[in-house]
């Protein structure tokens, strides 16, 4: 672990550059805060990962009020989403016993490139129609796939359920970012709770983190209510693109790495 200077330096970079990206994108900042912890803290990732969700609260409360203040949460679309998130974090945990990580992360990586290329391709967005019983068992297993790939892959929850709200229901994107963080918030409560029950998370460094990373939240979910939906979808697919690629990195680290062992 690095000094502690140097850790408090870059908690608090970290939380200011995932702050941002959690407010203009509606997801968590894990995607900053783990990397960042690991590489410039010198954390261990198990800890890493427990902290970022501690920090990702304080985040995530502030982008939603942001986004509740400029109207853009869809409260009964949270609600499912939520139910399948939170059940997914507990039945999730047991399915990824008999599931081959490697397998599902090559799934992952073509689904998320091809939402990618899908939303480059959707011009404007109307907002969803009626929520109908068949839409809404829709969310919770989105909510539930949302809640079993961040266990796997330590992947947040908006990457997830942003571009499935706004290619299969139609959502408009500022609407659909500020429904994920509203589902992210209870998320990041229940894993932290029992993060902190097991002795897996900083909350030191993730008051640290998560405290610069508010005003950068409310300034980035500012941001993303002025974004037009072409400029805000090609905005996301980037952030997939970005994200497919380093789980491209963290396969071939994982290949590299098991060389040795067999031979």
């Amino acid at each position: 672990m690095s000094s502690p200077s140097v850790a408090g330096r870059t908690a608090a970079v970290v939380g200011v550059a995932a702050g941002l990206l959690g407010g203009i994108f509606g997801v968590g900042g894990g995607l900053i805060i783990v990397p960042g912890l690991v590489s410039f803290a010198g954390m261990d990732r198990r800890l890493a990962h427990g902290t970022s969700l501690a920090a990702t609260l304080p985040i995530a409360t502030a982008s939603l009020l942001t986004y509740i203040a400029t109207g853009n949460v869809d409260w009964p679309l949270a609600v499912f989403l939520a139910v399948g998130a939170i059940g997914g974090a507990f039945v999730g945990t047991h399915l990824l016993q008999i599931i081959p990580k490697r397998a599902l992360t090559v799934l992952f990586i073509a689904v998320v490139i091809a939402t990618a290329f899908r939303l480059l391709l959707t011009d404007s967005t109307d907002g969803r129609g009626d929520l109908t019983a068949v839409i809404a068992v829709g969310l919770v297993l989105v909510g539930f796939i949302t809640g079993t790939l961040a266990g796997l892959l330590g992947i947040g929850g908006g990457i997830v359920m942003v571009p499935a709200m706004v290619v299969l229901l139609d959502e408009i994107p500022v609407v659909a970012k500020g429904t994920s963080v509203a589902v992210i918030v209870p998320t990041a409560i229940m894993g932290t709770v029992r993060n902190r029950k097991k002795a897996n998370a900083d909350l030191r460094v993730a008051a640290v983190v998560g405290g610069f990373g508010v005003v950068s939240a409310v300034v980035g979910g500012l941001i993303a209510n002025q974004l037009s939906a072409q400029a805000s979808n090609i905005m996301f697919a980037a952030l997939l693109v970005f994200v497919a690629a380093t789980q491209i990195l963290s396969l071939r680290a994982e290949s590299r790495a098991a060389q040795p062992a067999a031979r």
